[in-house]
């Protein structure tokens, strides 16, 4: 893995980030593999794109215009938002061989890569309360997950991700010092850029940490392990093994996603201190943009009969059209 050039002083004060442009380190310094990697990020791309966008016009079918499908429609468009502003600079590179990033572009990508990710867990723990009515209340699901609901809990959770990582990046962009303009990354990310910053950087530390720890982990989990908690007690109280697998069936795809994204996050993010090489933290980082937008229409698809019933629909329909 390539690491930044730190320079021994403050040479970068009043912004050589600002005024002139940062570098991305990239993935890896080794030219051979340069092309690997550009055509594993480059399919990886692809399959999310294709497999979120398959997911997006499968949920236009009006048998799946209920409240699970609609949340997974929004959990696509965040896949396919969260990897577009984390991976285009790796494909843009390889073409144009151009690593340079502007200090405006550096921290729109940081702020909507945060936002989007924020907005993501939110979708999750909604989809989790989904779920929660769904199994322990059914007789009552219509009632409580309408239309109106529905679109006020999506709604909550895209705003909720615009304004939670706000504060975070108006401190950063007051920044005026840094000790490098290369950022050792694929992407600017806010571990990178602060650790590169020479001013004093305790307070954003802790500000991340702890109000990252609170509203975008302990919360939101918490939600979800106490929806679950419901669910379980519930599940048990089935007295077919039919029913109960049945029941479980339904939840084990989000669940098995939120375990995955969850484990990810703490690894790459709330480590006391920010500590860990920003080596380990890229691996995290990668497989966060990349691998869980992959898995995710695996996930909820290859399994999921309802989904492969709308394709075959909406696909045949478009083709007895044109015939």
């Amino acid at each position: 893995m390539q690491r930044a050039v730190i320079t021994p002083d403050c040479s970068a004060r009043s912004g050589a980030l600002s005024h002139a442009s940062a570098q991305h380190g990239g993935i890896s310094d080794d030219p051979e593999l340069q092309l690997p990697i550009f055509i594993l990020v480059l399919l990886l791309y692809l399959f999310i794109l294709c497999g979120n966008i398959t997911i997006l016009i499968a949920c236009k079918d009006p048998r799946l215009h209920t409240p699970m499908y609609f949340y997974l429609g929004n959990l696509s468009l965040l896949d396919i938002s969260c990897c577009t502003v984390s991976l285009h600079k790796i494909i843009i590179t390889f073409i144009t061989g151009d690593r340079t990033v502007t200090f405006t572009t550096c921290m729109a990508q940081m702020y909507m890569f945060g936002s989007l990710g924020c907005a993501e867990l939110s979708i999750l723990t909604a989809m989790s309360y989904d779920r929660y009515v769904a199994i322990c209340k059914p007789l009552q699901y219509h009632m409580v997950m309408n239309p109106r609901t529905c679109g006020i809990l999506a709604s909550t959770c895209w705003i909720f991700g615009i304004l939670q990582v706000s504060p975070h990046i108006g401190i950063i962009s007051r920044f005026s010092c840094y000790s490098s303009i290369e950022i050792n990354h694929f992407f600017c990310d806010i571990i990178p850029v602060i650790r590169i910053s020479c001013e004093d950087t305790t307070f954003v530390q802790m500000l991340f940490f702890i109000e990252g720890l609170l509203t975008m982990i302990v919360t939101p989990f918490l939600l979800i392990f106490v929806s679950y908690i419901f669910i379980i007690l519930a599940i048990l109280r089935i007295r077919s093994t039919s029913g109960r697998l049945k029941a479980f069936y339904t939840c084990s795809s989000h669940l098995v996603v939120v375990i995955l994204l969850y484990t990810i996050l703490l690894n790459q993010y709330l480590t006391p201190n920010l500590s860990g090489t920003l080596e380990s933290k890229k691996l995290f980082a990668l497989f966060n943009t990349a691998a869980v937008p992959m898995l995710n229409p695996l996930i909820y698809s290859l399994k999921n009969k309802d989904l492969k019933r709308a394709l075959k629909r909406i696909f045949c329909h478009e083709n007895s059209t044109v015939t």
